[in-house]
């Protein structure tokens, strides 16, 4: 796995979510998140049975996760006891340039940008949700991190993912940034390689889980 990809991603998604700086670990990266159902997260960008046995068996904490660029029947066969796999996404990339992104009829486009983001939102023409997304640029000429990515199922297959995609690409063109790394989903995948962007690897999460509550008798 490509060390400076994986740098890239996790130095612009704490600043498009809000989560604390990352560390450095000798494995990878730790990250506060800080959130119901993710305290933290654990990257690892080149992960194999040893250290995930080590880590899964050493992180027992519910809500913990490990983010890992490996097959998920891979990585599952190498988890302790209490772990259980998340969605099955994809880390890719692309190389930026500006095009044109103009909403189909019956829509309108909103961005607005605060500390690094830059987000994008799609409404229908009396104002309802129809798609959004965002994009951070850690800095002047970093690599910038698309994320969160949506559109409402009732107004898919009328390229709004499209025009978020080329909206947030433009944004983080006109902030520096050449090129971009995100984390797709098994669904959003075919978009952007529809768009030009290539996938490098897996991205498989590994959550610890909550124990059971025991009755009390």
């Amino acid at each position: 796995m490509d060390a400076e990809v994986v740098r890239s991603w996790v130095e612009g998604w704490v600043v498009s979510r809000g989560a604390a700086p990352p560390v450095s670990e000798p494995w990878g990266f730790t990250v506060d998140v800080g959130l119901t159902g993710q305290v933290t997260r654990h990257v690892l960008p080149d992960a194999d049975e040893s250290l995930v046995r080590k880590l899964t068996e050493t992180f027992t904490v519910p809500d913990t996760w490990l983010k890992l660029f490996l097959p998920p029947r891979t990585v599952a066969s190498w988890a302790a006891p209490g772990w259980r796999l998340d969605d099955d996404g994809f880390l890719m990339s692309a190389l930026l340039h500006t095009t044109a992104a103009v909403a189909p009829d019956g829509y309108q486009v909103r961005t607005w940008a605060r500390g690094g983001v830059t987000r994008v939102l799609v409404l229908t023409e009396d104002g309802a949700f129809a798609a959004r997304g965002q994009v951070a640029v850690p800095g002047p000429g970093r690599t910038a991190v698309v994320d969160q990515v949506e559109t409402s199922p009732a107004h898919r297959r009328k390229g709004l993912g499209s025009l978020v995609m080329r909206t947030l690409e433009n944004a983080a063109v006109a902030a520096g940034s050449s090129s971009a790394v995100l984390a797709a989903t098994v669904e959003g995948r075919a978009l952007y390689e529809f768009l030009g962007w290539r996938t490098h690897s897996p991205l498989t999460s590994l959550v610890r889980e909550v124990p059971p509550q025991r009755l009390e008798m």
